[in-house]
């Protein structure tokens, strides 16, 4: 994978449920993490004594966090609305030149800031919330 700017790593949100995608305004920063849980099975029969993992159990999960200017866009209200209200809709994350994951999340923190010589900020947090889809660019 060849060198990419940080700017082509998109968070989009489906912005009225009809999975019509667009990206989160005013994005600066976004992060995107995998996570598994390991399930040991080790016991005293494990060979040398090494430490044994169940393949393919335990649990999976993604979390997205961003952070930006706030421009009060379509994409503003929709994340306040999905706090709010407790919906987990459809995101999708595009990582350049890797792929694109997708599927249901859960926004588990919004943050305004402001300065008063500066611009208003945001933070956004996202929590998996079912199965992920991955599709390679």
């Amino acid at each position: 994978m060849a060198v990419q700017s940080g700017k082509d790593l998109l968070v989009k949100i489906d912005i009225n449920g009809s999975r019509q995608f667009e990206t989160v305004a005013g994005l600066r920063a976004s992060r995107i993490s995998f996570n598994a849980e390991t399930v040991d099975v080790t016991s005293l029969e494990s060979a040398g004594g090494w430490r044994e993992l169940l393949a393919g159990a335990g649990m999976r999960s993604a979390s997205i966090s961003g952070s930006g200017v706030f421009r009060d866009a379509d994409t503003d209200e929709r994340a306040r609305q999905i706090f709010f209200d407790g919906e987990m809709p459809e995101f999708q994350v595009v990582i350049p030149d890797f792929g694109i994951v997708e599927g249901p999340f859960q926004i588990t923190s919004i943050e305004y800031a402001g300065s008063y010589n500066g611009e208003a900020t945001y933070e956004l947090t996202l929590a998996s919330a079912g199965a992920l889809t991955f599709t390679a660019l």
